[in-house]
């Protein structure tokens, strides 16, 4: 089926940056206390960033069959929550909302932490203020409660030992 979750493949932004100004748009709607017109966050800024394939800020874009974006999510030295010695982070985890609950974020975040492994990283961490974390039955566990501009988040560490189960 054209466009299904199916034919999902994971490309580097830096491959793809022609998404800058869809995610940025994403970016703002989703994280409004950061990157709306109040926030101090610069969306296109940050995309911008992350436009490489081997070093840290990196993003990865889900796209489905037909080439539109489905997702993103990015691999950082820190992000909300974060502390010294703790490094990287998985970060900008966002999925088109007409897409939700359908399998592309569980991709996202295995294509990152491969690309975390890939690097040479051992754990990766992450930091939501989502009720339930996704990829907790994937070897997340939780470190600690923090505070953000939208209000507590829990912090998760994920070892990278082994490869992500397919």
């Amino acid at each position: 089926m054209p466009g299904s979750e199916h034919a999902i493949r994971i490309v580097p932004l830096a491959d793809k940056q022609e998404c800058l100004p869809v995610l940025a748009r994403w970016f703002e709607a989703e994280w409004e206390p950061h990157y709306g017109p109040e926030g101090e966050g610069n969306a296109e800024h940050d995309l911008a960033e992350c436009c490489r394939r081997d070093a840290l800020p990196m993003a990865l874009v889900a796209l489905d069959g037909d080439g539109n974006i489905a997702g993103t999510v990015a691999l950082r030295r820190s992000s909300v929550g974060s502390r010294p010695g703790e490094e990287p982070w998985l970060g900008a985890l966002l999925v088109d909302p007409k897409r939700r609950r359908r399998g592309i974020g569980t991709i996202l975040v295995a294509a990152i932490a491969d690309q975390a492994r890939a690097l040479g990283f051992d754990a990766l961490y992450t930091s939501t203020d989502a009720e339930t974390f996704l990829s907790v039955q994937a070897g997340w566990l939780p470190l600690r409660l923090e505070t953000s501009l939208r209000g507590p988040i829990t912090v998760y560490v994920k070892r990278l030992d082994a490869p992500n189960p397919g």
